[in-house]
């Protein structure tokens, strides 16, 4: 029997910090800003629990009754908590208040769990000993739940199963209690049928859940859902109409098929075409392949490596037949290969260098990613750069988010590199703007490769000249302990929004 209690605490840990993390997640992938989304929840979630704790005293009687009720309760609230969150995000506007209404109330209820347990086995083992294993069992749960979370339940579950299954555990170490004190516990068969209740309504849960997932985000987007998945870093939606095929990173437009080779032109062919020497290229983020597509029609490229966080964003786009239609078999390309790694860690360990480098990250809308934009990666990305080359970098609308675009700039120009900032009519963003950096003189190329859609040779100078609305203004370089750009990035968008 201790060591059934025992590892029920260790269960009761991992279900705990499950429910904790995917609103964390959850709420990083639906607002932005991980740092901000993970401090706020993690903070209010413990303070929760310390209420949850306050509130064990005034328990005084029936005190097992009570634990059981209160594991079906955290099983139900928080196993459901993904579902809920997704349809309040598409289907309300009080998101924020059902987030941490949800959090203070399950926080509230696992602060419960540990006092009513130990109260429990007060009588039965030694004061120190309860203390001792207790909080054992607690630490190695939660830290059974923080491997999993991200190496298995989300590239294989997805955050809404992630939360029903561990709601489900919650359940059963509830059945499981009403059977180790079913001497004690004069409501047993009661406490049971609420059980299979609970089981009953996550188990539908469970069979229906990406159904309901996929009815609250087709209202958040405004075309049908094809394909939607989580992978270890991000939320990937894939929407279509017509001839029209949509992806959205954590709820942001990433491309538009229809549009997308304005986009992709522009970040490659002005500054690649005017490199003497290509054999060499290296793409930094850009895991869709449209950038390799663009890079692989000059014939004297002999190699293109393409480094990517995310595994499971590469592996779509080398597998789904519309995607594979879209980047043309980019990542089949014997010239082609793909690491999936951390490009700051990549690049610090790799001698390689490149005549070109393409930075095709998402835009700076949280820390996470706003690394990636800071002169410290722009120094070590100089490291990589041959005599002669250029990189290319997606530095946001110099339109809407003027100032982060310049603070790209500067960022860049503090990490010792000369630039030329350009941008690009996008229908699908608006104006969009890119910046071509090196070491040597840039003068626009006098030819480019056949087959572009959009750019010619007398097109690509204007690209450079600024109308007055988004010529340069004051901005900060974006450094790694004091990133300005995501400020700038979350004040400019936000202003848009309002």
């Amino acid at each position: 029997m201790a060591l059934a209690l025992f590892l029920s605490v260790c269960l009761i840990a991992a279900c705990g910090l499950i429910y904790e993390l995917v609103a964390g997640a959850l709420a990083s992938y639906l607002l932005g800003d991980s740092v901000t989304q993970f401090s706020t929840i993690i903070g209010t979630y413990l303070f929760a629990m310390g209420i949850g704790s306050w509130l064990s005293r005034f328990i005084v009687r029936g005190v097992i009754t009570r634990f059981v009720q209160i594991e079906m309760l955290v099983g139900v609230v928080g196993g459901l908590s993904s579902l809920l969150l997704f349809l309040a995000f598409a289907y309300t506007e009080a998101f924020r208040l059902v987030l941490y209404g949800l959090v203070l109330l399950i926080g509230t209820l696992v602060g419960l769990e540990i006092p009513l347990l130990m109260r429990i086995l007060r009588d039965r083992f030694s004061f120190k000993d309860v203390v001792a294993n207790v909080l054992t069992f607690d630490y190695i749960g939660a830290l059974f739940a923080s491997l999993l979370f991200p190496l298995l339940l989300v590239p294989r579950l997805g955050l809404v199963r992630s939360a029903l299954l561990f709601g489900v555990i919650n359940v059963l170490v509830g059945l499981w209690s009403t059977h180790l004190f079913r001497n004690e516990l004069p409501s047993r068969r009661g406490l049971q049928l609420v059980g299979l209740l609970a089981l009953a309504v996550l188990g539908a849960g469970l069979w229906k859940g990406q159904q309901v997932t996929t009815l609250a985000e087709e209202g958040m987007y405004a075309d049908p859902i094809i394909l939607s998945k989580d992978t270890r870093y991000q939320r990937i939606v894939l929407t279509s109409w017509k001839d029209d095929l949509r992806l959205y990173l954590n709820g942001h437009l990433q491309f538009a098929s229809r549009d997308e080779y304005r986009y992709h032109e522009g970040l490659v062919h002005p500054g690649l075409a005017a490199v003497p020497s290509r054999a060499r290229v290296l793409v930094l983020g850009g895991g869709d392949g449209l950038a390799v597509r663009e890079i692989l029609k000059y014939p004297d490229v002999k190699r293109v490596t393409l480094v990517d966080l995310d595994e499971g964003m590469t592996q779509l786009f080398t597998t789904h037949p519309r995607l594979v239609a879209m980047n043309s078999g980019a990542f089949k390309d014997p010239r082609v290969l793909v690491v999936n790694a951390d490009a700051f860690t990549w690049l610090d360990q790799s001698p390689a260098q490149f005549d070109f480098i393409v930075i095709d990250f998402p835009d700076p809308s949280n820390y996470h990613v706003g690394k990636l934009y800071t002169s410290a990666f722009y120094r070590l990305v100089k490291r990589h750069l041959a005599p002669g080359g250029f990189l290319a970098v997606q530095s946001t609308s110099p339109m809407f988010a003027r100032q982060s675009f310049w603070s790209i700039v500067s960022t860049l120009e503090g990490a010792g590199l000369r630039t030329w900032p350009y941008h690009v009519y996008v229908p699908s963003f608006g104006e969009w703007g890119f910046v071509i950096a090196g070491l040597s003189s840039y003068a626009p190329p006098g030819s480019l490769p056949p087959g572009l859609r959009y750019l010619t040779v007398a097109t690509v100078p204007p690209l450079f000249d600024f109308p007055a609305d988004m010529q340069r203004v004051p901005a900060e370089p974006n450094r790694l302990n004091d990133q300005i750009l995501v400020r700038y990035y979350e004040h400019e968008f936000d202003a848009i929004n309002r």
